[in-house]
């Protein structure tokens, strides 16, 4: 371990590096604790589902540590005030994460709004876009996405819905797409075809793709499961979406076919239908497709091309639940439990393990992974692991 360096409050945004900064954000509680204006039925209803209220008002934080050491350079404080709706217990009020492309850095806290600063942490702009109704009251946790001088939000909610583009650097909106979708997680992903970018989203109601430019649908497929949470991925011109709970799907969309209604055609390469994650995202790397099944330690790997099952479902060892996806780096595969063991893992179509870590924290955030260091956000601290 290079450094460790304590993070108040609660968060499970992944880290972001951009040169010599590492970038986090967090929700830490203040003042004494509000009594609930839900009734009890409410209440009832809501622990037995597993969400737990508001209960105290939230400090949203952005905060820049110094990648060397890990010691607080910056820190600003977005918003101050109690949460309209509650989250999950598992969950935090900072769950998406911050974005950036080394000239502006964005932080969505959701209904907290969007606010943007340079790396300096000079506020360019922010916006509020109103308050979402989290289907079971689960807490928001999808992240914005930047593209070249557009920062894109998805806001699926059991509101009205919509996909909408902002300028990165004044926050003007360039365009807003209605969207008839019900509560999704999952973070948009740019990808780039021949004829201009597009924007994927995976949703319950439909995958849909729409252009950066103009917010115009271009294509859609029938949607995944409920509470849609892991974001798509891409690689040699084939998006994949999945989700699973309540139900399993798993599928490769080949974007040089896919226009308008692509349910049952050509353009849907393969499909499968068990063993596919809750809330982890997958993993793409050289050729393979890397998912845990539920959110469970349990691996399957993956053919991108045909879809054959290279192996899988494996129990990995030590891993019991997981909520942060897997991230390759240099030809290794990273898969962190809840608890916080992490499993390093010889990519390939073959399982082979090479190392299993430890460290006392618990670990929901995915690992980010650059210049041959490990960044992991646990609940109380952010860890940098390198080979000094």
């Amino acid at each position: 371990m290079r450094w460790k360096a304590e993070i108040p409050g609660l968060g499970s945004a992944t880290p972001v590096i951009w040169g010599d900064r590492v970038f986090v954000l967090t929700a830490v509680s203040m003042g004494d604790e509000v009594s609930s204006s839900d009734g009890v039925f409410s209440r009832l209803r809501r622990r037995f589902m597993g969400g737990t209220g508001a209960s105290r008002a939230q400090q949203f934080v952005v905060m820049a540590l110094d990648r060397r050491d890990g010691h607080v350079v910056w820190e600003r404080v977005t918003h101050e005030e109690l949460p309209h709706e509650g989250r999950h217990q598992t969950g935090t009020w900072a769950s998406p994460s911050a974005v950036t492309d080394g000239e502006v850095l964005c932080a969505f806290f959701g209904s907290r709004g969007l606010s943007c600063y340079d790396l300096d942490g000079t506020p360019l702009w922010e916006t509020d876009l109103g308050d979402m109704r989290i289907r079971m009251g689960f807490g928001e946790g999808a992240s914005p996405v930047l593209y070249e001088d557009r920062l894109i939000v998805l806001w699926d909610h059991e509101g009205d819905s919509f996909i909408v583009s902002f300028d990165k650097r004044t926050g003007r909106e360039q365009w807003r797409t209605p969207r008839d979708e019900m509560t999704s997680w999952t973070t948009p992903l740019v990808v780039e075809v021949q004829g201009g970018a597009q924007v994927v989203t995976s949703a319950t109601g439909a995958v849909r793709a729409y252009d950066v430019a103009t917010g115009r649908l271009v294509w859609e497929d029938e949607g995944v499961t409920l509470n849609a949470i892991p974001s798509p991925v891409s690689a040699d011109g084939v998006v994949f979406v999945t989700s699973g709970f309540r139900g399993n799907r798993l599928a490769a969309i080949d974007l040089a076919q896919a226009r308008g209604d692509i349910a049952g055609t050509d353009a849907v390469r393969w499909s499968v239908d068990r063993d596919t994650p809750y809330v982890p995202s997958p993993v793409v790397h050289d050729g393979l497709l890397y998912l845990l099944k539920s959110n469970s330690g349990i691996l399957s790997s993956f053919d991108t091309d045909t879809g054959a099952r290279h192996y899988g479902p494996e129990r990995l060892p030590g891993i019991r639940s997981v909520y942060a996806s897997p991230v390759v780096a240099d030809d290794r595969l990273y898969v962190t439990s809840r608890e916080g063991t992490t499993v390093v893992l010889r990519t390939g179509p073959v399982l082979e393990i090479l190392a299993t870590n430890t460290l006392d924290d618990q670990f929901d955030a995915s690992p980010a992974v650059v210049g041959g260091e490990l960044y992991l956000r646990g609940a109380r601290a952010l860890y940098c692991i390198a080979a000094d």
